[in-house]
């Protein structure tokens, strides 16, 4: 399918993108943000969308806002090869105050949840009657209740999270869950035999590898302790047997499955910024459990079953 704002070629076997002027997508992402923070309330989004007065230059917005994204991906992996993201085992207090884990899970995932429901309801929006888009809505919120609404009050003991980092998660989600959702409900056009284009059969095959993956992986993680049990212990079963970020191999699986499935900027870049962050989040976790356990399986990877 053909998209405003991107275009995938397939030549010769490499893709190709085309992206608006970086000082035109810099100006664009600002200008979101600097309104982003005012989202506190659904009466606050009704008029942020009366700010943008036309289709085509709210498109341009959600284009541009990808491309955003994918520039901070390219920050992100930058600063994680000198820094880890401040949570869990890696929490500081120079991070700012902390904040109970499953409180800051729970704020901090609800606007990926909120959001969506916000638009999908909106009377303007006319996408959600095509199938693509539903299938794809789907799978984001489907995430995102399980990440918001049953993640976080399975959480057995966990550190408390830097306010620092719930705070700039919290910022993530209203970004993303916005950037998605009103895509797929307002501008995404598919094409009526799109549910069966083998892209979208793969993706969508890869989404349900990786969400299952993905819960079955915290479910480790989760019966590691038995209660009153504290500290660190080997995580085994599942996939945890080949590698050490499991549950981080099946988010990144989910997106990029969601990625092709949606085959759009907006997907593309979720993908690539989840991935950066997840990959780093895998190999620093790697890197402590070969330093905290003497006996941890000197076979087992960190992200790829005998790669890497």
């Amino acid at each position: 399918p053909h998209f405003h704002g991107f275009h995938w070629f397939i030549s010769s076997g490499r893709f190709t993108g085309r992206c608006y002027l970086l000082s035109d997508t810099c100006w664009f992402s600002c200008l979101f943000l600097r309104r982003l923070v005012h989202l506190y309330s659904f009466a606050t989004m009704t008029s942020f969308l009366l700010w943008i007065s036309s289709e085509a230059e709210e498109l341009h917005v959600l284009d541009c806002m990808a491309y955003f994204m994918l520039f901070m991906a390219l920050c992100t992996f930058v600063s994680l090869r000198f820094e880890n993201v401040p949570y869990g085992r890696y929490a500081s207090s120079k991070y700012g105050f902390p904040v109970n884990v499953k409180l800051a899970w729970f704020v901090q995932e609800l606007p990926s949840l909120l959001l969506p429901l916000y638009l999908i309801f909106s009377p303007t929006s006319a996408k959600t009657a095509l199938l693509p888009n539903q299938i794809l809505i789907a799978m984001f919120v489907c995430h995102y209740i399980q990440r918001a609404i049953v993640y976080p009050f399975l959480i057995r003991g966990g550190k408390a999270t830097p306010f620092v980092s719930f705070a700039l998660a919290l910022l993530f989600c209203l970004y993303n869950g916005y950037m998605q959702v009103r895509y797929l409900s307002h501008y995404a056009d598919y094409p009526p035999h799109w549910v069966t284009h083998p892209l979208f059969i793969l993706g969508s095959a890869l989404w349900l590898v990786g969400w299952l993956l993905n819960l079955h992986s915290d479910h480790i993680l989760r019966n590691l302790r038995k209660p009153g049990e504290t500290g660190y212990k080997i995580p085994r079963g599942g996939m945890f047997e080949y590698i050490s970020g499991a549950n981080f191999l099946g988010e990144i699986t989910e997106w990029a499955g969601f990625a092709l499935a949606g085959w759009s900027v907006q997907s593309a870049a979720f993908a690539i910024f989840t991935a950066v962050v997840l990959t780093s989040r895998a190999m620093a976790h790697h890197k402590w459990y070969l330093s905290k356990f003497e006996d941890y399986p000197k076979n087992r990877k960190a992200l790829i079953p005998f790669l890497m």
